[in-house]
């Protein structure tokens, strides 16, 4: 039996060509400087629908939609001047009358002495990887356009905590834009100690698998830009792309619902403030008047140069402050709902200006109104309380002497009220608390006044402000509504 003979690549040469060209998916073919199909490989059935005997001999324009052989002629005079293309993505057209998607390559083909005589075509079908690409593009917009049209923020950041995505939401949120953020940790949006320990918490978890907040949801404490803090409720996701663990954050501003939730609180105390009031006004307000009719009668019958007479006319100054007590607690805790109607402010101004003028305690105080505004919808009666207690105020601050200056103005449907004071105006660590019941800076008051103000404001669809301008003094702003 004769050896088998061995392999010589060089040899093999062509026929290991033929056995590629038979095998591949792609079509493969050759045709003339003028375009005429010359030979047609099983990858050319397949993707175009003609046998070899039914396209070999004819033109390749056949393949080629009407609308793309403008750009075939220029392939073919590329190809004689044996100029090479590579990967051209452009569209063919099928036996069945398809287009199809394809990936286009030509070299020219060389006869012995270096002319060249033709060029072939390495053809790859690239239909269904183009519309995987646009189906992906598109579900990529589609998600873009859903995270950043969401309400809620949406952060996404890798493994060491850096940012990578910063959704509108996020950014109106926090305050910072994307740019500002994206490659950046994320612990600049924590307040202390969690900012400084959150690198701590992701090496914990990678390490250990331990779930702190992934998949669970917590309520914490955000921080934005301007350094302020706001409740959130974050849910973390965890998702692996290409081999790197990335984490999303979705934070919901949770600053609404807590405000609400004091609200209630408020008025749930607010209940339990009125019942004890009431209980107060009936236990004590009768047997205080009592007390103060007879220490009268005691007081009228000592002689006129009695030294217990200064002693009985405290007295009576305590009992009326136990009384104004009551009454103040009563106001607060149960504020008469407003009888609205069309009032004129300055009117009511003017009627309160003189009430005050009444009371020698403040005879040394001037009040000068200036301005004017359309009518207001409100209670007058109530509106005086609220201009009284401002003006008692003003007056106390400067020591019962001096000028408060009352502004009247008509700005976007409202009317705007300013009583300004000279005294020494309000340090920021009172002025804060100064709605808040219970709290003065008097030595004597029941700290009801102004949060008694503040709600009847308030129910007149009101608002209402204190600042200490940096000229000196307090300076009350108070805003309602226009009657129409």
């Amino acid at each position: 039996m004769s050896a088998p003979s061995r392999f010589d690549p060089q040899r093999e040469a062509d026929r290991i060509l033929a056995a590629i060209v038979e095998s591949t998916d792609d079509a493969v073919l050759a045709k003339s400087l003028d375009g005429t199909i010359l030979t047609w490989n099983p990858g050319a059935v397949r993707m175009y629908g003609y046998t070899a005997p039914e396209i070999v001999g004819r033109s390749v324009r056949v393949l080629v939609p009407a609308d793309r052989l403008d750009e075939l002629e220029s392939i073919l005079q590329r190809a004689a001047k044996g100029e090479a293309i590579e990967h051209l993505e452009t569209v063919r057209q099928t036996r069945d009358g398809r287009r199809i998607d394809v990936s286009l390559s030509v070299s020219p083909i060389r006869d012995a002495a270096g002319q060249i005589i033709g060029s072939t075509a390495i053809t790859e079908d690239v239909t269904a990887r183009k519309r995987d690409l646009i189906e992906l593009t598109n579900s990529e917009a589609r998600l873009r356009s859903i995270v950043e049209s969401a309400v809620d923020g949406i952060i996404v950041i890798d493994a060491r905590g850096r940012i990578e995505r910063f959704n509108r939401a996020a950014e109106r949120l926090f305050g910072y834009a994307a740019s500002d953020v994206v490659g950046k940790n994320v612990s600049l949006l924590m307040p202390e100690p969690y900012s400084s320990e959150h690198d701590r918490y992701i090496a914990r978890y990678l390490s250990t698998g331990e779930q702190r907040i992934i998949g669970i949801g917590r309520e914490v404490t955000g921080r934005r830009r301007d350094g302020s803090l706001f409740p959130i409720h974050l849910s973390v996701a965890e998702m692996v792309l290409g081999g790197e663990r990335k984490f999303t954050g979705i934070i919901h501003d949770l600053t609404a619902r807590v405000r609400v939730e004091e609200q209630l609180r408020e008025q749930a105390a607010l209940v339990r403030l009125g019942e004890m009031a009431a209980v107060i006004a009936h236990e004590v307000k009768n047997p205080l008047a009592a007390v103060r009719g007879a220490i009268q009668v005691i007081g009228k019958r000592l002689p006129a140069d009695s030294r217990d007479a200064s002693v009985i006319v405290e007295i009576i100054e305590r009992i009326d402050g136990l009384d104004q007590l009551v009454k103040d607690l009563l106001l607060f805790a149960r504020p008469p709902q407003p009888r609205l109607m069309a009032v004129g402010v300055r009117d009511v101004l003017d009627a309160t200006v003189t009430l005050l003028g009444q009371d020698s305690a403040h005879a040394g105080v001037k009040i000068d109104v200036t301005g004017d505004a359309a009518r207001v919808q409100a209670d007058p009666e109530l509106l005086k309380i609220v201009f009284l207690n401002l003006f008692i105020n003003s007056s106390q601050a400067m020591r019962g002497a001096g000028t408060v200056k009352v502004s009247v103005a008509e700005v976007a449907n409202g009317c705007r009220i300013t009583v300004a004071d000279a005294g020494p105006g309000i340090s920021p660590q009172v002025r804060d608390k100064l709605f808040s019941p219970f709290v003065t800076t008097k030595s004597r008051g029941t700290g009801l006044g102004l949060s008694t103000v503040k709600r009847l404001v308030e129910a007149h669809h009101g608002r209402i402000a204190i600042e200490s301008p940096d000229t000196g003094g307090t300076l009350v702003t108070v805003w309602l509504p226009l009657a129409s």
